[in-house]
């Protein structure tokens, strides 16, 4: 379960990708996007690390500063960091102290199987440390827009609306591409 808006943000000390102790306390007086994400290298990881790559200037503009926070230790951070070029610091919560302080660390199930793992969700933290937003269904592709744009989840900026498709328009596509089809078929029997 996630931290209600409006309320202070938890503490914590651990280490980022080069084993410096980092707090959150640190950053008091700058904003902060703190994203929890379930493992480094993986593909929705990796989407979401690199739409905030992509967009880091602009988030830094914003007046941002970028944390990631997986339980993976220093070492494959340092790794994720190198291979995908990452401007920002990633840190490790190893014992999963600070997902348990933000409610990221949840009952999860997968084929019927239940497993505890990381809730990927993204809290933006105000000046004075107070949560000032929660993402929870985050858009691993254009993460950085969602925070851009306010934190809204759904729709993000950059989603395209679906396109309107009556019955009738979709009857119609179906039977011209089956009639396509047919003239194909005899075509190559004669």
């Amino acid at each position: 379960m996630s931290l209600p808006i409006g309320t202070q943000a938890p503490n914590f000390t651990t280490k980022d990708q080069d084993g410096k102790t980092i707090s959150l306390s640190d950053f008091k007086g700058k904003k902060v996007v703190l994203y929890f994400y379930p493992k480094d290298m993986t593909p929705g990881c990796t989407a979401e690390a690199c739409s905030l790559r992509d967009n880091y200037k602009a988030l830094q503009k914003a007046g941002y500063e970028v944390l990631g926070i997986s339980s993976d230790d220093e070492k494959m951070h340092k790794k994720f960091i190198a291979k995908e070029k990452l401007p920002f610091r990633l840190l490790a919560d190893t014992d999963k102290s600070v997902h348990h302080l933000f409610g990221t660390w949840i009952e999860k199930s997968m084929y019927g199987r239940k497993y505890m793992g990381t809730a990927r969700v993204t809290y933006i933290i105000d000046e004075s440390g107070k949560i000032a937003e929660v993402i929870e269904k985050v858009d691993t592709k254009n993460h950085a827009q969602q925070i851009l744009g306010g934190g809204s989840p759904t729709p993000t900026k950059s989603a395209k609306p679906a396109k309107k498709v009556t019955p009738k328009k979709a009857v119609k596509k179906v039977a011209k591409k089956a009639g396509k089809k047919v003239a194909k078929k005899a075509g190559k029997r004669k």
